[in-house]
């Protein structure tokens, strides 16, 4: 009997699509990467090696890949949802609504709740004995903002049914809206100087690059081995890059593709319209590739190591920043020199540094897997009626509660639990406790719907 990565990596229908699996691995490994590459520690504090090095901004343009983690999110979703749908007993769309937030919310929360209280248990231990300064309070502080990305990511799902319906009857129409909404979200703000309009990119950005992956699942992004079937990967690719050149050249937006410290204008936070028009490169490009990572894909070892991969990916990537930043604290109480950022002493230091940060990434990984195990796969409650059980309302406010817990608790941290640390999530103050507490709340409503059984 074979490892469970090799059964699984056996039993893979013909139909699956590979190369969604190695993009989904390969995005997060990118993030992962960045991050351990553009942390500037050093006795004082954590900077930015990009602000400390502004030449080296460029390489933005290739390690931002988010955009192709949400894209690779909207096929997965519109594959799902899809399924949920053709199984579901008739009329009852609104617990297929309540299963498919559940299915999908299990897979993220669980790991993400387990990272959050074992992280806010350690920090309210820290506080309580004293400690919480220097490179400690720092990590307190950072270690929670990777959790934006899942806060988005929750978005998207509680919003794919309706997006959904709104592609299978515009199509393309649907992204344009949505491109069109955020272009017209950036003029409002850069030329009519309205408050707080930028916010609404959030939404605006991301869900246009998550509706590319559903064009993607219909089969409408053009992909295939015939030239003509090219052309408009080659035309998105083309046309983002040469928007997002041109929106930088002569626009008011940063060369950055990620935030930068102290700087006034952001790609990232709010997204902007470059920000987008760097996405559709970024899938445009990736999707010029398809033909020969599926060659690639094909052979039974490449395949088992992207099956093992994205089995603990989500794991990694909540951990990888307490891994890098565990190894600058040994370095820093082993007395190990740390040399000024950028400079030769330190390049020549960063493989070791990355090495650390990866062994101790793997360990942490080894501690904390078992919680990305998927739940047993969601179905639609079988005795549910066609006038429907109102769990999709309540699902769909769990998810609320979800999304806005996770954004909060991303921007506070865990510094500063005894004196109630707050920070503004738009215009609300929220604090970690209030933060932690509203996403469990959220989660246990999703639960709930995803359950709930109606009446005959």
């Amino acid at each position: 009997m074979g490892s469970p990565v090799r059964v699984l990596a056996e039993a893979t229908p013909a139909t699956r699509d590979r190369y969604v699996d190695l993009l989904r691995v390969a995005s997060l490994a990118a993030v992962v990467l960045g991050h351990w590459l553009m942390a500037a520690v050093t006795p004082d504090g954590v900077g930015n090696l990009l602000a400390v090095v502004p030449a080296l901004q460029p390489l933005t343009w290739l390690l931002q890949v988010m955009p192709v983690f949400f894209f690779v999110g909207g096929f997965a979703h519109a594959l799902s949802y899809r399924s949920l749908l053709r199984k579901r007993p008739e009329g009852s769309t609104d617990s297929v609504y309540a299963a498919f937030l559940r299915a999908r919310l299990q897979r993220l929360l669980r790991p993400t709740m387990v990272f959050v209280l074992v992280w806010g248990a350690a920090a309210l231990l820290i506080q309580l004995l004293g400690g919480g300064g220097g490179l400690t309070g720092v990590t307190l502080r950072l270690v929670t903002q990777p959790l934006w990305f899942i806060g988005i990511y929750l978005a998207m799902v509680a919003f794919t049914p309706p997006l959904l319906r709104l592609h299978e009857r515009y199509g393309w129409g649907a992204f344009a809206g949505l491109a069109g909404a955020a272009a017209a979200v950036d003029v409002l703000r850069f030329a009519a100087g309205v408050p707080y309009v930028e916010f609404l990119n959030f939404a605006f950005v991301w869900l246009a690059v998550h509706q590319l992956g559903f064009l993607r699942a219909d089969g409408r992004l053009g992909v295939g081995p015939a030239l003509p079937a090219l052309r408009r990967p080659a035309l998105l690719a083309g046309g983002g890059l040469v928007g997002a050149v041109a929106l930088v050249a002569f626009g008011p937006y940063p060369l950055s593709m990620v935030g930068m410290p102290g700087e006034k204008v952001s790609n990232m936070a709010p997204p902007t319209l470059a920000l987008l028009c760097h996405g559709l490169w970024l899938v445009g490009a990736v999707e010029l590739l398809r033909a020969p990572a599926a060659r690639l894909l094909a052979r039974p070892r490449a395949w088992r190591t992207v099956v093992a991969a994205n089995g603990v990916a989500m794991t990694a990537f909540l951990w990888h920043l307490t891994a890098m930043l565990g190894v600058y604290g040994a370095m820093l109480a082993l007395d190990v020199p740390l040399p000024e950022p950028a400079t030769a002493a330190w390049w020549a230091q960063t493989p070791l540094r990355l090495a650390f940060a990866a062994a101790l990434t793997a360990v942490l990984v080894a501690a904390f897997r078992t919680f990305e195990r998927p739940a047993a796969p969601a179905t639609p409650p079988a005795t549910a009626t066609a006038t429907g059980t109102g769990s999709a309302p309540l699902a769909a406010l769990g998810a609320t509660l979800c999304l806005l817990g996770v954004l909060g608790l991303s921007m506070v941290g865990f510094a500063g639990l005894l004196e109630g640390r707050t920070a503004l999530l738009i215009a609300i103050p929220v604090t970690a406790p209030a933060a932690v507490a509203t996403t469990l709340c959220g989660w246990l409503l999703v639960e709930r719907a995803g359950r709930a059984r109606g009446a005959r």
